[in-house]
């Protein structure tokens, strides 16, 4: 594995932290999450669904190749046993509010100071210098995502999952593995080595396009739906059965969709022929496109639309998407990067009892 015995210490909490670790972890990374041992990770209680053992399908998601131990860092004990582990590792991930470690005397800088080969990242909701609470909702209307999600004359909407907790998820996984190459070459400063992701900033970056179309425009983004700001057609239509998408990237795509669809004067019109033209005829183009796809099954549509090479698709379930791929109601859905599925979630303090006697060695022998 491209990772095997890097050993990630993860003192993070419900999700980007947490799904940060399990990446590294699906690498190869030896992972030991920390949790608190009254209840542990907040997202133990986020259900139901519960699977037969008291575990939260949220929790599974996000924990897998992992050993898990219990600690309470307001103790002095424990706070030992972490820092003797945090002195083996290689990576810590936190989510703390600022200020929190550096009372215990386990403060990213201090840390760093202390240990050379140390990775740090913390992940935060506003950026290392705010205590605000950062969950995924807040950030998505704070970042201007619930801005440009919904139906045009709707309200604002949310994304179905929690995208900026993803996104930053692997914003502090690509800052760690950029980090470790830096330090393989040599880098010890201890800011080169401090990690810092937050949702704020990963979902302002996450806006890519439709930013750039503000800052281009200088006109404010607004909500188009299941349609497209930049592309015509781009958008939810109705099959006679189910509803499907259609996606035309550029106009030989289109000429191709107008042809196969039977619309061969629309395939011609030089009005149509670019993007731009097609953009201007918005409302004639898919009015067209929509009382031709209402006379045939989506399945056939589909066929039809792939032999001729223009994108489309069904839309699917979940339960339909999860037939499709490699999926576990234990570890769920199987690495989308180069990694491998080893260890289950842990239990809440699962392993305390091997790790405090073997310490990170407890990952050859459980």
């Amino acid at each position: 594995m491209l990772l095997d015995g890097l050993r990630v210490l993860d003192l993070s909490r419900v999700l980007a932290g947490p799904l940060c670790a399990m990446m590294l972890g699906d690498l190869g990374a030896d992972v030991l999450k920390v949790e608190r041992p009254s209840d542990g990770d907040e997202t133990r209680g986020w259900g139901p669904p519960f699977d037969e053992r008291g575990e939260s399908a949220y929790y599974l998601s996000i924990n897998r190749n992992k050993l898990g131990v219990t600690a309470d860092l307001a103790v002095a004990a424990d706070r030992e046993r972490i820092a003797a582990l945090l002195a083996q590792s290689d990576v810590v991930i936190e989510n703390f509010r600022a200020g929190t470690l550096e009372r215990w005397g386990l403060g990213a800088r201090a840390m760093l100071d202390a240990h050379p080969a140390l990775v740090w990242c913390t992940i935060s909701g506003f950026g290392p210098d705010s205590r605000r609470p950062g969950y995924d909702f807040v950030v998505q209307a704070e970042r201007g995502w619930m801005a440009i999600t919904g139906e045009p004359e709707g309200a604002p909407m949310k994304v179905g999952v929690a995208v900026v907790d993803v996104l930053c998820a692997k914003d502090a996984a690509i800052g760690i593995l950029a980090a470790l190459v830096g330090r393989a070459r040599g880098a010890q400063h201890a800011e080169v080595r401090h990690v810092r992701a937050s949702l704020a900033a990963s979902a302002a970056a996450g806006l890519v396009n439709v930013a750039q179309n503000a800052l281009v425009g200088g006109h404010d983004a607004r909500r188009w739906g299941n349609a497209h700001a930049n592309l015509v057609p781009y958008q939810l239509f109705h099959a006679a059965d189910r509803p499907i998408v259609v996606a035309v990237g550029n106009d030989g795509q289109w000429r191709a969709c107008a042809t196969v669809l039977g619309l061969p004067a629309l395939a011609a019109d030089p009005r149509l022929a670019t993007n731009a033209g097609r953009l201007a005829h918005r409302d004639e183009v898919v009015a067209a496109l929509s009382a031709v796809l209402l006379t045939r099954p989506a399945a056939a549509w589909i066929d039809a639309l792939d032999t001729a090479g223009v994108p489309a698709g069904v839309v699917k379930t979940v339960l339909e998407t999860l037939a499709e791929v490699d999926a576990s109601p234990l570890t769920g859905v199987a690495p989308s990067t180069p990694g491998s599925v080893r260890r289950p979630p842990p239990r809440l303090g699962e392993h305390d009892a091997a790790v405090g006697a073997l310490g990170w060695d407890a990952f050859r022998a459980v």
